[in-house]
């Protein structure tokens, strides 16, 4: 118990110090060359734990490893998946904070800009007292979303290296890149890869458990406007700052992230720019429900058709691609692997929390590509920004649920 803690922790902090945000506007894999720091050390540190077929794949960007069987009879072979990139919140110079024995009160982060964590605005604070938490020092995020799946896989191979009499079958690791843009899976090798199912350590709190994601489709919306000097634009002038005002008020308003919980889709407009001549807006569509995901998107189309109707030329024009699909479609074909891993989790007395993820995985697109992989808790907490923490001892947990579900499959 105390090495998994004092190694989880030391992973993590070292890991979160490196800048990996990706960046949506990129067209190179990965998206920005500072994944690549993470992911050379990760190469480094599986060939020093001794893992076999240790190997980084320029085309995909993922780094992958294997730890052969250690018994004599065949069991399925499990992959462990983590990414190494951070959302779109600033990422340079992180600089972790210890609290040991936390006291359950508010948390201040950074005294000279008064940051602080106030308990009463995050209540999910009460829940750690007592324990060690891990948080920013309120100018960064932490990104153990998903440095903190990365440091529990590698914990848990490095576990069973140092103890080999622990039977388990063969098994597989994948670090890649670019997931919270939404296409770090896109080209990973799932045949080469050789498993017969996956998890992803990207969950939030401890019990997490999920095998259900969103539906998901990014759009990009264009308005031409037609500027003329506004001491005589009347009748002439086309603004597109307007037409992007008007195109967000024709969305449904109550069908936000903000407003939305449970099975409940939405629209997100993320961000726009533009001046009366050209303005730009980018959004993403989210539902559960294919029907429903379906009819999300044709709104978004209707709306521009219905505006573009009202001038001579079109003035509106969409950009939208789907980003990937609800892995329920895939993984509700055989819930075993989601069994295992609940049979794990009350095993260790921890409740499985089976509840949709709302937004997705990689494992998203690769049950679809073949290799079913619901997604399992890793402990972190309001992630992607400055109040992002995670306690040890959920660390500690996702770890041994990792080494649970690989002895209970060894047992098969």
């Amino acid at each position: 118990m105390k090495q998994l803690f004092e190694e989880t922790k030391e992973r993590l902090i070292r890991y979160a110090k490196i800048n990996t945000r990706s960046d949506e506007r990129s067209e190179t894999i990965p998206s920005t060359n500072r994944q690549l720091d993470l992911l050379y050390l990760l190469k480094e540190e599986l060939e020093e734990l001794g893992l076999e077929d240790v190997e980084f794949n320029k085309e995909n960007a993922f780094v992958t490893a294997t730890l052969p069987s250690n018994i004599d009879h065949s069991v399925p072979t499990i992959g462990w998946i983590a990414h190494v990139d951070t959302a779109d919140f600033n990422s340079e110079n992180v600089k972790p904070q210890v609290i040991e024995n936390y006291n359950g009160e508010a948390i201040t982060l950074n005294e000279e800009q008064n940051i602080v964590m106030d308990a009463n605005m995050f209540p999910n604070l009460a829940n750690y007292k007592g324990e060690t938490l891990i948080t920013t020092d309120g100018t960064t995020l932490l990104g153990a979303d998903d440095k903190a799946g990365i440091a529990e896989i590698m914990t848990a191979m490095h576990y069973l290296m140092r103890h080999p009499e622990v039977p388990h079958g063969k098994i597989r690791v994948a670090f890649g890149p670019d997931e919270e843009i939404g296409r770090g899976a896109d080209r990973f090798d799932v045949e080469s890869f050789d498993a017969d199912f996956a998890y992803t350590m990207d969950g939030g709190v401890v019990g997490e458990l999920q095998y259900e994601s969103f539906n998901a489709a990014a759009c990009k919306v264009t308005f031409k406007g037609q500027n003329i000097h506004p001491g005589t634009a009347k009748g002439l002038m086309i603004n597109a700052v307007t037409l992007l005002n008007q195109f967000i008020q024709a969305l449904p308003q109550n069908e936000v992230p903000e407003m939305t919980s449970d099975y409940e889709g939405f629209f997100h407009v993320m961000e726009i720019d533009g001046t009366v001549d050209e303005a730009h807006l980018s959004m993403i569509i989210r539902d559960h429900d294919r029907e429903l995901f379906e009819k999300r998107k044709q709104l978004v189309k209707t709306i521009a058709e219905k505006m573009n109707a009202s001038f001579e030329e079109e003035r509106i024009s969409l950009e939208m691609f789907d980003q990937y699909y609800n892995m329920r479609e895939i993984i509700e074909q055989d819930m075993s692997i989601v069994n295992l891993a609940a049979t794990a989790m009350k095993d260790l007395n921890i409740e499985p929390i089976i509840e949709p993820i709302r937004g997705g995985t990689d494992g998203s697109k690769l049950s679809f590509m073949g290799l079913p992989t619901p997604n399992i808790f890793t402990g972190a907490e309001n992630m992607h920004g400055r109040y992002e923490f995670i306690a040890v001892e959920s660390m500690v947990k996702a770890t041994q649920v990792i080494l649970e579900i690989i002895n209970q499959n060894a047992l098969l």
